[in-house]
């Protein structure tokens, strides 16, 4: 059987390829943002023109994100993404995105089985939101009448938290699923010990992202590192050469995946590879990054984050999030000395650390929404 995989994001990408590995059949792709570098785990055939934006899927994060993004051929993209679909036989169809990669998929589909993943739509972003935000945001905070009408075309839809399944079922979409969050199924055992570099006590996780938004984050949490009683590690997926200017710290390699930071007496790592390994040592995270943050909160660790000049985490994207994560994300201003201070907050009052901690594994939920929805996807199949 010949599957085909339609995504729209980084994230999606990953959820489609650990979802194609549980199938077991030949597996096409079309990722729609990016070059779809994940799949290349699971096929050869990656369809499209696989470019990469400047905007890094964020189109409409901004208006700098939206004329960068055209200046570079983004409508020439769609165009020809749009033409591979419409060229694609396939024996079933899997998206993973929203109602536009959806869209995408039912032309590729051509009336075979279609099966839904929608990893970004949850009914906790409708928590607080005023009426311009629900506007502004409508397609990506619930699911829209365009997106159920798409529904009625495919056999199964999947979504990532039990409020959301119990408000589209109450939306009147009958073949909703929910089998557990997608977000800590991506999350790998720990890949290392890390106590042979930093030692046996509690991290302080400096999640700065990969979209961009670390040139700018980054140098802002080290600062504020040195005011906290933990040690702190970046997750760090770029080459050395990526990382921002960083005043007044000395680095040294220690290793091929390892730099030793050092300002004054605080002592800070950066580490490749080791991302897994340093949420599940962590104590508190800081955080300016979309996935990586939610897993940190789905873990039960507390999250300070702030606002960046983009491209992703946006005064809008982090006010988003806070709707998603509720009490288990404080957002403060981009200043160290605030950001260090909410930390030695959380660390100090332990009931406000316990609720921000229990708010996380709650609204993200337990594992299990990769295999659970693979393994309904599978047996559809076969029946």
């Amino acid at each position: 059987m010949k599957i085909l995989f339609v995504s729209n994001g980084p994230t999606e990408d990953a959820i489609g390829t650990r979802i194609a590995q549980e199938l077991g059949q030949e597996i096409l792709a079309l990722p729609l943002v990016g070059s779809g570098k994940a799949y290349e785990k699971v096929t050869r055939l990656i369809l499209g023109p696989r470019r990469e934006m400047p905007s890094g899927g964020f189109l409409f994060g901004s208006w700098k994100n939206l004329v960068a993004d055209l200046k570079a051929g983004f409508l020439a993209m769609t165009w020809n993404q749009w033409r591979t679909a419409r060229s694609i036989e396939a024996d079933a169809v899997v998206v993973v995105g929203d109602a536009y990669a959806l869209t995408v998929g039912l032309v590729a589909a051509k009336g075979k089985p279609t099966y839904h993943i929608n990893p970004l739509v949850s009914a906790h972003y409708l928590e607080a939101a005023s009426l311009w935000e629900r506007i502004r945001d409508w397609g990506g905070s619930d699911f829209t009448p365009y997106e159920r009408l798409l529904h009625k075309s495919v056999r199964a839809v999947f979504v990532r938290d039990q409020k959301s399944l119990d408000r589209i079922r109450r939306l009147g979409v009958s073949h909703a699923h929910y089998y557990g969050s997608f977000a800590l199924d991506l999350l790998p055992i720990p890949e290392r010990d890390l106590a042979p570099l930093v030692g046996e006590g509690s991290l302080l996780a400096l999640l700065p992202g990969t979209r961009g938004d670390e040139q700018f984050s980054l140098p802002i949490m080290l600062e504020a590192s040195r005011f906290v009683p933990l040690t702190p590690a970046v997750a760090w997926a770029k080459p050395w050469e990526a990382l921002p200017p960083l005043p007044g710290w000395q680095a040294e390699e220690v290793e091929t995946h390892a730099l030793r930071l050092s300002k004054g007496e605080k002592e800070a790592w950066i580490l490749r590879e080791a991302f897994s390994a340093i949420l599940h040592r962590s104590t508190l995270a800081l955080a300016t990054a979309g996935t990586a943050c939610e897993q940190a909160a789905g873990l039960g660790i507390p999250v300070v984050g702030f606002p960046t000049p983009g491209p992703q985490y946006t005064q809008a994207f982090a006010r988003r999030q806070k709707r998603l994560l509720g009490p288990a994300l404080h957002l403060v201003d981009p200043i160290p000395e605030q950001v260090a201070a909410q930390v030695l907050l959380l660390l100090q009052a332990k009931e406000i650390y316990t609720h921000s901690s229990q708010a996380g594994r709650t609204r993200i939920g337990p594992p299990g929404g990769i295999l659970g929805a693979a393994r309904h996807i599978r047996m559809d199949l076969i029946n």
